[in-house]
């Protein structure tokens, strides 16, 4: 869940609200401010927040599966081929971005154009916006 606030000091009384919000939604995890956007870290041990999975021995890997096939998504080529044929088309406006738009709803998938750039972020949004077809796993 993320929560856009403008960097601008006349817009004080939105980070007021925002406190009120947080503390009605009363959700597990750290809340994290970076770049104007609030967002939930439900385990924040689990990837760091730069998204640079080195340095994390302790941390299990995550991987997307397609689960009719039961196949570990290696890659763009296999991603897309499955997307294709769920009824996702491929957008092409932005050269650092690879996006996905499903003509029958509002959903957008932008995923990074770099495959080792491709987090668990990622593979959730994959999974929230086809159900029972995708699975996130720990390797």
């Amino acid at each position: 869940m993320c929560v856009y606030i403008p960097y601008n000091p006349i817009h004080l009384p939105c980070i007021t609200s925002l406190r009120a919000f947080v503390k009605k939604i009363r959700m597990s995890g750290v809340w994290v401010f970076k770049n104007g956007v609030v967002r939930l870290v439900e385990n924040p041990g689990a990837e760091p927040l730069d998204g640079n999975r080195q340095g994390s021995s302790s941390a299990r890997r995550k991987v997307l599966v397609h689960v009719p096939s039961n196949e570990v998504i290696t890659c763009y080529e296999d991603l897309e081929s499955k997307l294709l044929s769920l009824g996702w088309e491929r957008y092409y406006d932005d050269p650092d971005l690879l996006q996905f738009h499903k003509r029958s709803t509002v959903h957008l998938i932008s995923l990074p154009r770099d495959f080792n750039k491709f987090k668990s972020i990622h593979m959730y949004d994959i999974v929230v916006k086809n159900r029972n077809m995708f699975e996130v796993r720990d390797m």
